[in-house]
């Protein structure tokens, strides 16, 4: 999302935090808070301070709650959020212009012309996250057309990731063309700005498998369990 925001905003300095590798740390240099030598290693709890402060803009949360979730008092978080302004201020005049924009109950739509409809009741915060959230949506779908049109094995979008199957001797020649997939979709709704990719192998017999489904799994396998004795 945060390369999304970058991209969308057309903000110089947001695009080079995301094209550093580590957009969190790159925004704390940025900021001067942290020397241009420095490292996760050396300024790691910065970093992480900042990574919150990206968080908490992408959703729209407040010095209070931002603080709760740092372990700061509100006045530290007031002051990360005031640097992320002045740090990345073509970000919050393209944002704060989709709310105004918005706020005149017009709709605001995504790249390709996905809709949200605007009423007296909209809440701010998902105006904000809208662009985001929804053009992210749009950059999946494509992604699972160009992968599946190249002839990947797309099983499902899972989040903001595709699980795609392939025979072990053509997995690594799969996840190149599906991480090429996505890189044009992100081209494609980003006006050419390129985002990356990351990857999970998972080779058999090992399952595909995130936490909460984790649980779910096991819980079942239990209840299989009592009819099976």
């Amino acid at each position: 999302e945060f390369g999304i925001a970058a991209a969308l905003s057309g903000d110089p300095a947001m695009m080079e935090a995301y094209r550093s590798g580590d957009p969190y740390l790159e925004f704390a240099k940025q900021a001067g808070a942290v020397p241009p030598e420095g490292t996760k290693r050396t300024h790691g709890a910065i970093r992480e301070q900042f990574k919150q402060c990206v968080l908490a803009v992408q959703y729209g949360m407040g010095e209070k709650s931002l603080g709760a979730r740092i372990g700061q008092p509100p006045v530290e978080a007031r002051e990360l959020l005031q640097l992320h302004r002045k740090t990345h201020a073509r970000f919050w005049q393209w944002s704060d212009g989709v709310v105004r924009f918005a706020m005149l109950e017009k709709p605001i739509y995504t790249v390709f012309g996905w809709k949200l409809s605007v009423g007296s009741e909209t809440n701010e915060r998902t105006l904000r996250n809208f662009p985001m959230q929804a053009n992210g949506a749009e950059m999946l779908r494509l992604a699972c057309c160009l992968a599946t049109e190249r002839g990947i094995n797309v099983f499902a979008p899972i989040h903001d990731a595709i699980l795609i199957e392939a025979p072990l001797e053509d997995l690594d020649d799969a996840i190149k063309a599906a991480q090429l997939a996505m890189a044009e979709a992100s081209e494609a709704v980003l006006a050419g700005f390129r985002l990356r990719s990351e990857v999970t192998v998972i080779r058999y017999p090992e399952r595909y498998m995130d936490e909460r489904g984790r649980r779910t799994w096991t819980i079942v396998n239990e209840i299989l369990g009592t009819f099976r004795e």
